[in-house]
């Protein structure tokens, strides 16, 4: 499969991508975004999301855009709604 298919969860995007290489613990780095350390911890872990708020401050201090963050996320959100959501039963309107 294709990572358009199976997007990687965001915070797997920001350990293996970005805190691995720059070997940063997850404790080290909520310090330094000023947020609390399970918002980093749960982040990684898969249990919450990227907010507005967590992707303006890895936009800042990553030197990347909160759009690319905010899209990670809404990427791997849609995959797995595709996965849960059956719509073959809904008709598409045409126009007339």
């Amino acid at each position: 499969m294709s990572l358009l298919e199976e997007p990687m969860q965001p915070g797997e995007v920001l350990k293996e991508l970005y805190l691995d290489p720059l070997d940063i613990g997850a404790i080290a780095f909520a310090r330094r975004l000023g947020v609390p350390r399970t918002r980093i911890e749960r982040l990684i872990k898969g249990t919450t999301g990227i907010t507005p708020d967590t992707a303006l401050r890895l936009a800042r201090v990553f030197n990347t855009t909160a759009a690319y963050w905010v899209n990670l996320q809404t990427n791997y959100d849609m995959a797995l709604a595709a996965k849960e959501i059956d719509v073959s039963d809904i008709e598409p309107l045409v126009a007339a």
